[in-house]
């Protein structure tokens, strides 16, 4: 799909990130984007900078995604793009010692649920509310295709690491739906692509140490550093214009293979 034929676009997780990388690329094409964020004050100075419009959007609340989904509609048409990169990565053993007594102590349920709700239901969430606009919309494709569906999982999801139990779990079953969900939508011209990022220059890293960075970087194979947000964007510009990409998964890691920790 050109993107001429590409008239709007939703990217949740756009105020920052990846998502905010996208939402640039995307509108230096001309495509109408709609930010999908919770952080409101990032995201309406980002809208502003881009021409965007923000909806303040909680991807696992079901009103919020409704309400979200009317606004953007209603300002941009219905969106022939989602791009998918709302998300959250706490780190948390399965078993950890208290610091101050020692005791054992088990992961906490709640923290492994909310992660998997954000991460995979929140994405799954999104797909099926879009793509049942989408499906709806006139082919613009020689083939058939109504649009595309670009969904963020990890490396995490094949190299988890230690502390990653939740974040895995959770990318582990963004990967896992990517082929299904694509068969699922093939009948209605919507294909569904997955990115596995490595270690991106994002806002989990802007406090790290330049010591620690360093160790980090040194890990990545070839080019030796952080990805940049605006490479993932690219590989999102590059599935939208590739009509043959579908039920797959593409890892964007420089060869990275993470390490147990």
């Amino acid at each position: 799909m050109d993107f001429a034929k590409l008239s709007a676009a939703i990217v949740t997780g756009g105020a920052s990130g990846l998502g905010e990388a996208t939402a640039r690329l995307l509108a230096s094409r001309g495509v109408k984007v709609a930010l999908f964020d919770r952080d409101a004050q990032r995201g309406e100075a980002l809208a502003a900078e881009l021409g965007c419009v923000f909806c303040a959007v909680d991807v696992t609340d079901e009103a919020s995604v409704d309400a979200g989904l009317a606004r953007a509609r209603e300002a941009n048409g219905i969106e022939r793009l989602l791009v998918n990169c709302a998300g959250i990565a706490p780190g948390k053993r399965t078993v950890s010692k208290k610091r101050d007594t020692g005791e054992l102590v088990a992961h906490d349920l709640a923290t492994f649920a909310k992660v998997v709700q954000v991460n995979l239901v929140g994405t799954f969430h999104m797909i099926a509310k879009s793509a049942a606009a989408m499906a709806a919309l006139e082919p613009v494709t020689p083939d058939g295709g109504r649009g595309v569906v670009v969904c963020t999982a990890s490396v995490a999801a094949t190299d988890g690491q230690i502390g990653q139990a939740a974040y895995a779990a959770s990318k582990g079953g963004v990967m896992g739906l990517t082929l299904p969900v694509a068969r699922d939508l093939s009948g209605y011209g919507i294909r569904v692509v997955t990115i596995l990022p490595g270690l991106f220059e994002t806002p989990m890293f802007a406090s790290v140490p330049e010591e620690f960075r360093k160790a980090l970087e040194a890990g990545v194979p070839f080019p030796s550093r952080l990805g940049r947000p605006d490479e993932y964007a690219k590989l999102v510009a590059a599935i939208v214009d590739n009509d043959m990409l579908n039920g797959e998964t593409i890892r964007l890691d420089g060869a990275l293979r993470m390490q147990p920790k």
